[in-house]
């Protein structure tokens, strides 16, 4: 355990992830940077309205992301789209199969898995397909980036159990790390490891350029979402309705939250901010924790259960349900200052960047809220 531990100290002196450049304008990653905090740099009007609905004919399973005023988004029925700022389409490509998994847009690329088991790296300006790289299993969470020196890798998990190291140039494999179930989420980045739950249980924590495991730790039997990044702690949750803050040098769960009389899944991943981190559970709240100690500080019941991650937006927590129900809640009180009834169920969280709020909806439609 110490040589482990002794290990990890290293990599933290030696090696750290290229941290991808999320601006107030681009919202690249769906969970806003490589440490999936959850956190926007944006600001929003008080009460944002409605500016324009698009219809993309099929449900939207995945969160929408955007950069260059550019929206990307896929849909169940494979097709990806890229969406002007005003409303209007730029580009769509038809892909063999549903796209339930965030894309991932970095220096004017989008890299975009479907569940046929394929990654694609798409021109975001033109929509032209640059190369696929076929897994062998279907593709649930987000593309992760991480850069040391002159090498730089694309991650992203499959249900064939492998986490897969692609080059992002070529989309050559690299390598395969592998673990022992589905791989669900996407990969947070923590000093040159890529970090990630599993259907297994496990929290696994692997060198991002060499693929080689740095660690793993039990902690749960099956975690859907993907973990969030802050300081030396993981927090994630776990489908048995626990709620873990995972201390990443010492190897051990520091505090583990759970509603006793519900114990239903965490689907969402968390935002991290400041002291506290919030995230949202099917028992229909909203949390907020202590982010030492896992003591709850406030929760809000929604009205629907939460399977979209809740994002940081200054003062104000932007929050989805599965029943259509947008909030912005005040982050200290957790009492709403705004809300709108889009009607039809939420599955995963909004991009945001400055005075817009893109949301996807089961209906099909994306959806951009902003100053009129």
């Amino acid at each position: 355990m110490r040589t482990k531990i002794l290990l990890l100290y290293i990599v933290l002196i030696i090696g750290w992830p290229q941290i991808m450049g999320q601006t107030a304008d681009c919202w690249g990653n769906f969970r806003g940077d490589s440490k999936l905090t959850g956190v926007s740099r944006a600001t929003l009007p008080d009460q944002p309205a409605m500016l324009w609905n698009f219809n993309t004919q099929g449900s939207i399973m995945a969160a929408p992301v955007v950069c260059n005023g550019v929206v990307v988004v896929g849909t169940v029925k494979g097709a990806l789209y890229g969406i002007n700022a005003d409303g209007t389409l730029k580009w769509k490509i038809i892909t063999d199969n549903s796209i339930e998994a965030p894309a991932l847009i970095l220096n004017g690329v989008v890299y975009a898995g479907n569940l046929d088991g394929t990654l694609y790296a798409i021109d975001l300006e033109t929509g032209n397909i640059r190369w696929t790289y076929q897994t062998e299993n279907q593709i649930m969470g987000s593309p992760a980036y991480y850069s040391r020196g002159k090498k730089s890798v694309i991650l992203v998990g499959s249900y064939d159990y492998y986490l897969h190291g692609i080059d992002p140039a070529t989309g050559k494999g690299l390598w395969k790390y592998e673990t022992d179930n589905f791989i669900n989420g996407a990969c947070a980045l923590y000093s040159g490891m890529a970090v990630f739950g599993g259907c297994d249980g496990y929290i696994h924590l692997v060198d991002a350029i060499s693929g080689k495991s740095r660690t793993s730790m039990e902690i749960s039997t099956y975690v859907a979402s993907s973990a969030g990044i802050d300081g030396n702690h993981a927090f994630v949750g776990d489908y048995d309705g626990r709620f873990s803050a995972v201390d990443l040098l010492e190897q051990r769960v520091s505090w583990v939250f759970e509603n006793k009389e519900a114990n239903l899944p965490f689907i969402a991943s968390p935002a991290i901010y400041g002291d506290h981190v919030y995230i949202g559970n099917r028992d229909k709240f909203i949390y907020c924790l202590n982010k030492k100690s896992g003591q709850m500080v406030w929760k809000y019941n929604t009205g629907s259960r939460v399977d979209a991650s809740t994002v940081v937006v200054g003062n104000r927590l932007l929050v989805a349900n599965m029943r259509g129900d947008l909030f912005l809640m005040n982050r200290k009180s957790g009492k709403p200052e705004w809300t709108y009834e889009l009607g039809t169920p939420v599955n995963a969280n909004p991009a945001v960047v400055n005075n817009r709020i893109y949301v996807a909806g089961d209906d099909g439609r994306v959806y951009c809220f902003g100053k009129k």
